[in-house]
């Protein structure tokens, strides 16, 4: 057996070897034949193959199943912990089929104790989560982008990952070290994973960078975009984990806004979208966003430090109804004010995300095209000189 297997790589050395010979001799017969005819010779280029990966594309999109890492009988335990799971979940489930049916007699009773009522629906969800977490294929479908938001499983493996796995903490940390808590709102507790989606940048090469009108990616929060990429409104992308629909309002805001008559920093509002009927099963990237107060595009200001410019999704206890804001009158605006006039509760819930922006060559023609006004520019305040009184006077007299 060594002796074929040292024998092996020389078989196939000596079969490379002549097929290279092969290909030389045609080329060399391919020349003579060119010139003896008196055509040029015109040299082939290789197409180029590309590189499979080993690993298959998984999603929704391309879907595929699951598949034991060991067959039946290969290793005992792991036979009989399937076995164990599965009969586990049968328990449970017979649990749930109880569980309904007192559900069911309690909204059928002429006054339903309400409390009670909770109670038996969260005993109901956690059993639901049970008695399918455990199945290896339930947890490698989730890991691998097929997870069914219709079930409570998988939106409950999904928010566990995206509280623990470091996307959440990631939000968390820019949002306070960037201050937006507490310039904006005092605090923040998101209860979905909100996304936000802009146009690449093509080539940074240039007077003005070339941006992708088509190929959109996905905005980690507190980085820097060029105001050329923001000139559109985003996509947004939701991670919703109820399963009933509830409605959200969209703020997209500038706390960094200049405020000129009092020589400070006022809130500009760049986005409005009320009524926003979210759930678990909602398509993303969310329809329908610029029907209300239409997006105006970021528009940082010359002269001016980076802006912080935040989305907000705050959780509606019912249909509102509010007035469109116009163009001039989105400088000043009082989120707090706002959400307390309308019932938004920052405590309940919702989605937040936000990024960075400073002057570039692309601001111009939003004042130009879309604000119809002139682009004001700003400097640094002037430095108070400590020693202006004794200059140019004598020091020792």
């Amino acid at each position: 057996m060594l002796g074929l297997r040292h024998a092996q790589p020389r078989a196939l050395g000596f079969v490379r070897r002549s097929a290279t010979k092969q290909v030389a001799l045609a080329s060399t017969a391919a020349d003579a034949e060119s010139q003896s005819s008196g055509e040029p010779v015109t040299l082939q280029k290789k197409q180029s193959r590309a590189i499979r990966t080993r690993r298959p594309r998984i999603s929704l999109q391309h879907p595929r199943e699951w598949n034991r890492p060991l067959a039946f009988g290969v290793l005992p335990a792991f036979d009989e912990a399937l076995k164990v799971i599965k009969e586990d979940s049968i328990a449970l489930k017979d649990e749930i089929k109880a569980l309904e049916g007192a559900i069911a007699r309690e909204k059928e009773a002429p006054q339903p104790d309400q409390h009670a009522l909770r109670v038996l629906e969260d005993k109901l969800r956690i059993l639901e989560v049970q008695s399918e977490i455990n199945f290896p294929q339930v947890r490698w479908k989730c890991a691998n982008g097929m997870a069914d938001m219709s079930k409570a499983v998988d939106r409950h493996l999904l928010e566990q990952r995206w509280r623990k796995e470091g996307a959440l903490d990631l939000l968390m940390e820019r949002i306070h070290q960037m201050k937006v808590v507490p310039d904006v709102l005092p605090d923040i507790h998101p209860s979905l994973d909100l996304r936000v989606n802009f146009p690449r940048v093509k080539s940074k090469t240039g007077p003005q960078p070339t941006v992708s009108k088509a190929v959109y990616g996905h905005v980690e929060p507190g980085v820097f975009l060029l105001p050329e990429q923001t000139v559109e409104p985003p996509k947004i992308y939701t991670s919703v984990f109820h399963p009933e629909e509830r409605l959200y309002t969209l703020l997209m805001i500038d706390p960094d806004f200049p405020d000129e008559t009092n020589q400070t920093f006022q809130t500009y509002l760049h986005w409005l979208q009320p009524n926003i009927p979210l759930s678990s099963v909602s398509p993303s990237p969310v329809p329908n966003l610029n029907t209300h107060t239409a997006y105006i595009p970021p528009h940082p200001q010359r002269g001016t430090a980076y802006h912080r410019y935040t989305i907000l999704l705050l959780p509606q206890q019912s249909r509102l109804s509010i007035q469109m804001v116009a163009k001039d009158k989105r400088a000043g605006f009082d989120v707090r004010a706002f959400m307390e006039q309308h019932g938004l509760d920052r405590n309940v819930g919702g989605g937040a995300h936000m990024w960075r922006e400073v002057w570039s060559e692309g601001v111009p023609a939003v004042y130009k095209d879309i604000l119809k006004t002139a682009e004001p520019k700003f400097g640094r305040m002037p430095r108070a000189d400590r020693y202006g009184d004794f200059r140019g006077k004598k020091r020792y007299v």
